[in-house]
């Protein structure tokens, strides 16, 4: 398998499966959601399919696919069934992968393992940070949490509207690299992503 990328948020609803949908648009990678909660039949994966345009890309199945939107852990309760990390097993591919966790890193998947631990020391992780009051303390704890089990952090990718003053602060704190912004767009659809594709391509770090 080539590179895998694996994105993950500061917290729900920050945006990270739009941010999926581009960096897969990208590399025209493979796309991968290991554990999907709720939602089932408009899941993060059909999402992702309907936004990404390129032809090499496979959708493979998640792992476990729960009934109630909730943490992983509670939804697997509900469905009386146990998630175990040892149990997800990764993609078969040539194609480079791009993997969408679920909430933030410290969400738990069992009384004992959280969506960290999903994580394999390969994999470049793109944090997914949206502004909100208490963001930057979100941004900086996910950061430090990735350092301290020594991943590779590729790089910080914002979400909605610019804020000088707080992008600034989290990068020179972190000393992450900055991806780029997505901007509070009326609606994505395939032709905004294929867009935003195009940014990322000409900063030429894939």
């Amino acid at each position: 398998m080539k590179e895998t990328y694996f994105i993950t948020g500061i917290g729900t609803d920050v945006g990270k499966t739009i941010a999926a949908s581009i960096l897969t648009e990208t590399l025209q990678a493979d796309y991968w959601k290991p554990i999907q909660a709720g939602d089932l039949d408009t899941s993060d994966t059909h999402k992702v399919k309907a936004l990404v345009s390129n032809t090499k890309t496979k959708f493979h199945p998640s792992a476990f696919n729960l009934n109630t939107p909730m943490s992983p852990h509670a939804a697997a309760q509900l469905d009386g069934i146990t998630i175990e990390a040892k149990k997800i097993k990764r993609p078969t591919t040539q194609n480079k992968l791009v993997i969408e966790g679920a909430g933030g890193l410290l969400v738990p998947i069992n009384n004992s393992e959280t969506v960290l631990d999903l994580i394999q020391p390969k994999d470049k992780v793109i944090v997914v940070s949206r502004h909100y009051l208490g963001s930057i303390n979100h941004t900086l704890l996910t950061i430090e949490v990735l350092k301290q089990r020594g991943l590779s952090i590729f790089g910080i990718l914002f979400n909605g509207d610019e804020n000088p003053s707080t992008e600034t602060i989290i990068a020179e704190m972190s000393g992450v690299a900055i991806l780029g912004r997505i901007e509070e767009e009326p609606y994505f659809d395939a032709n905004v992503v294929r867009e935003y594709a195009s940014r990322l391509e000409t900063l030429d770090i894939f």
